[in-house]
């Protein structure tokens, strides 16, 4: 009767049906999870932003396949400030970045071609391929303890075929927060003029960078080496994941871009699924972006410094992070991953991501968000960095 789409087991696991069992029983848990900034104590112009969302414009329909014109400038604003170039007319406003890779899935890929993947990153793409009848084929970020994580080019060479459309970036990566940087632009360019690949970017964590680095790519937007397809949207940039609001931004050689951008037009026009009143309260909100973002990012160092300058931080080892909302430590492998995640949970009430969540070549790695409370965090770490500790302690015993 159902669609073979729907591949996964649907069983609920070992942890999450820990977490679910201690909040039926009204447990107390220090979340290190907890990646929904509406719910973290960061949001503090509520009653401004949702003024915005009784302009009287909002009740007349004008359906538009790339989104109304005032939000799309709204779009081109933002990245000027960044100082960036884009164009409106190539724009598409999407109710969400996982809609923005499934409309550009349905864009370069037919049933069963592929498209290729970071690993390790989020799991989220793997529904969406499946979803939409597109094969991924992974490529590997390796880390270097001098030069934090890079992208690993022989494993792209050795993963593309010629069905192959496409090669997905992450900048910063979620959960390694890396950006790509200038030189490995320079060769992801030249592998996608050779194999006549696009490039989808995911920059929604973009405005996060923690520190400087001169050879970082800040943002692909504008790109014009490659056809170039840029996501991102209200969920990080404004802290409004609930407000629905994404785009893709398309770039590159001219010819590919306009018939890029009237294939989009096709695809949004059949969906037109974005809603008015957020697209008329855009620019008002985007108003209040740089405040926003400050509050977030004075959480996020906050958190990270006292996750780098704990005194039980040893002997796991805190990755070099570059942007974005996590962290990742790599942790003894005392335990497995489930092991000890299901461990940290039922004893100390901590709960965080293992790293086989995000698809880490091997064990053991432990994903912190750095957005919690600062007096939730650092309890938690309080709690967990002792308790791995411990249990290296008792696994050798």
């Amino acid at each position: 009767m159902f669609s073979s789409r729907i591949k996964w087991d649907l069983t609920v696991n070992r942890l999450a049906g820990l977490l679910a069992a201690k909040r039926a029983a009204g447990q107390p848990i220090l979340d290190l999870t907890e990646a929904n900034p509406t719910r973290t104590g960061l949001l503090s112009t509520g009653a401004e932003l949702l003024n915005q969302l009784a302009i009287p414009d909002s009740l007349t329909y004008q359906p538009m396949p790339r989104g109304l014109e005032k939000a799309r400038e709204a779009v081109v604003s933002y990245y000027r400030e960044r100082g960036l170039r884009t164009d409106p007319a190539q724009l598409h406003l999407t109710a969400s970045s996982s809609e923005g890779y499934s409309w550009l899935f349905k864009l370069l890929a037919n049933q069963g071609e592929a498209i290729l993947v970071p690993q390790p990153s989020y799991p989220l793409f793997d529904f969406l391929a499946t979803l939409e009848g597109v094969r991924l084929i992974p490529y590997q970020l390796r880390y270097y303890h001098h030069l934090g994580w890079r992208i690993d080019f022989e494993s792209i060479a050795d993963a593309i075929t010629s069905d192959v459309r496409a090669i997905i970036i992450v900048s910063p990566n979620n959960p390694t927060g890396s950006f790509i940087k200038r030189d490995e632009l320079e060769k992801l360019h030249l592998i996608c003029q050779q194999h006549k690949l696009a490039v989808i970017v995911d920059e929604v964590f973009s405005d996060y960078g923690l520190g400087e680095d001169p050879q970082r790519v800040v943002s692909m937007a504008g790109n014009d080496q490659s056809l170039t397809f840029v996501l991102s949207g209200l969920s990080k940039i404004l802290a409004l994941p609930q407000m629905k609001l994404g785009w893709i931004a398309t770039s590159g050689p001219p010819a590919l871009v306009d018939e890029a951008v009237e294939r989009l037009d096709l695809i949004a026009d059949t969906f037109l699924s974005v809603g008015a009143p957020v697209q008329h309260a855009l620019p008002g909100w985007m108003g209040h972006r740089s405040s926003l973002q400050a509050g977030i990012l004075e959480r996020l160092r906050t958190n990270l410094d006292r996750l780098a300058n704990h005194p039980q931080l040893e002997p796991n080892r805190l990755l070099h992070l570059e942007g974005g909302w996590y962290a990742t430590l790599e942790v003894p492998r005392y335990l497995s991953e489930e092991e000890l995640v299901i461990r940290l949970l039922e004893e100390q009430g901590v709960l965080l991501h293992p790293g086989y969540f995000f698809d880490f070549e091997r064990e053991s790695y432990l994903v912190v968000s750095l957005l919690p409370a600062p007096d939730i965090f650092a309890e938690a770490l309080d709690r967990l960095l002792p308790a791995i500790a411990a249990t290296g302690t008792i696994k050798q015993a």
